[in-house]
């Protein structure tokens, strides 16, 4: 691993004008509900409906009239297993272009701070445990989300070129797998947490025996919180400029089986879990090293059981509008 060279930008006025992108969304609305609670009183955001970020003219256009002092890309189209295996070719086309037009469009009014938010994905399929950021681009890529993580790769080097060619201070950060309030409870293309929230709950509601698990339950991922991705978002910004991106996660992982049997404990679901192992697992295991961010003085505080908890929470309180997706 090359030595980085750390300096530190400095804390962000509060008055600054700071753009959200994707400030709808799970991640993005924790951002903004996070830069509320700091002080922040000069936010920008534009719903998908307002604002096509694949939209190169609108999107220079928006940057044209706001010229926001700060950007946080937190945009993208996303989606679980099943869904990046079954769109690959729009979850790599629509991720390209919604995240060229932001820091094209960032560069021609001298944004001068950036934080793109990639996924842990970017990383080989088989990189040696915990992945430590060195590990990027040192194998072959897990192919059900193969387009998904070219993209955010690609995110990374517009990071590092427009930091060599313009010299600003951008930086790019690879959260862990995420949840918590506002996630995508869709049954099929939502990621696992909140797939298996919906399934389970739903398996009490009808009184089911049994919920079938996707795969064989062994697979190990590591949850991140979104109101904690949020919180390390800001710190990155005010403490961290350097053109090699930093992992941000939790540090512990669960097999899939015993997150579903966590979840099925918070629901109150007494049946049986059982794994249909003709459906496919993915990667092994996806832990992060977040050394580098722990030595920086950040740390993950919400534990897996009170955010599933939380999480289970919001779900109740929006079952109405969910169940009409």
């Amino acid at each position: 691993m090359n030595d980085v060279t750390l300096s530190t930008p400095g804390p962000i006025d509060r008055n600054a004008r700071v753009y959200v992108a994707g400030h709808r969304g799970l991640v993005g609305g924790a951002v903004w509900r996070h830069l509320e609670s700091e002080g922040f009183t000069n936010l920008i955001g534009a719903s998908s409906s307002e604002l096509d970020l694949r939209d190169r003219t609108a999107v220079f256009a928006f940057f044209e009239k706001h010229r926001p002092n700060v950007v946080i890309d937190a945009a993208a189209r996303v989606g679980g297993i099943h869904a990046n295996n079954t769109y690959p070719a729009e979850f790599l086309s629509d991720n390209l272009l919604i995240q060229v037009n932001v820091m094209d469009a960032a560069n021609a009014v001298d944004v001068d701070r950036l934080i793109f938010l990639g996924s842990s994905c970017i990383y080989p399929k088989f990189a040696e445990q915990p992945i430590r950021e060195d590990s990027l681009l040192t194998g072959a890529l897990e192919p059900t989300n193969d387009a998904y993580a070219i993209a955010k790769i690609s995110g990374i080097m517009q990071v590092q070129a427009s930091r060599r060619q313009y010299g600003r201070r951008w930086i790019s950060a690879m959260p862990t797998n995420l949840y918590g309030p506002g996630d995508n409870f869709h049954p099929e293309n939502s990621h696992v947490m909140p797939a298996l929230i919906r399934r389970i709950h739903e398996a009490k509601e009808q009184g089911l025996a049994e919920v079938v698990i996707w795969g064989t339950g062994t697979p190990r991922r590591e949850f991140l919180h979104v109101d904690d991705l949020a919180s390390a978002v800001l710190f990155l910004l005010e403490n961290y400029d350097s053109p090699e991106t930093i992992n941000v996660g939790v540090g512990d992982d669960v097999s899939i089986r015993e997150l579903a049997e966590l979840i099925a404990r918070t629901v109150g679901y007494d049946g049986t879990l059982t794994q249909d192992t003709s459906k496919p697992d993915g990667t092994p295991r996806k832990l992060l090293d977040v050394s580098r961010l722990n030595s920086l003085g950040w740390k993950a505080h919400i534990s897996l059981e009170d955010g599933v908890a939380e999480t289970y929470a919001w779900y109740l309180g929006h079952l109405t509008d969910l169940r009409a997706k």
